[in-house]
């Protein structure tokens, strides 16, 4: 059995690398795939495949229609979504990715520290594991595989 893990969170440090690394060291069955990672080629997709916008907005609008779509394709062949929020990057789009993995039924792993325990309450609650590091989140994974 082979899982297809969706990494869902922050993409300014190298926090994915670090889960893959762990998964590759404990010989996990895995493929990950989450958001573009490359801030750049996000924001600018839209006018990539459509063409320069009339305004910053219109840019915006047309990066997230593709950012969407690619998210929406990648999260519903997803087995599982991990979900970090982190303390230093604000995490809209960790919450949403983690509300649409449980509006279309995948296992959530969020990953919080505990002084956020309180603004993500709610989302904890739908999750189907609730930890505190990447860490905590490999090892969830690591125990279906026994």
């Amino acid at each position: 059995m082979e899982l297809v893990v969706y990494l869902a969170g922050q993409i300014h440090d190298n926090w994915r690398d670090d889960i893959k690394k762990q998964a590759e060291g404990l010989k996990l069955p895995i493929t990950f795939v989450g958001p573009m990672t490359d801030h750049d080629r996000s924001d600018n997709i839209g006018e990539v495949i459509l063409g320069k916008q009339d305004s910053a907005i219109l840019k915006d609008e047309a990066a997230s229609a593709f950012n969407n779509l690619r998210t929406e394709v990648l999260l519903k062949k997803s087995d599982v979504v991990i979900a970090l929020f982190g303390e230093k990057y604000k995490q809209w789009n960790s919450a949403m990715d983690a509300a649409t993995a449980v509006a279309f039924n995948k296992p959530l792993i969020l990953v919080r520290p505990e002084k956020l325990h309180h603004p993500l309450k709610e989302l904890s609650n739908k999750a189907q594991v609730v930890v505190e590091t990447p860490d905590q989140a490999i090892r969830a994974l690591a125990y279906i595989f026994e």
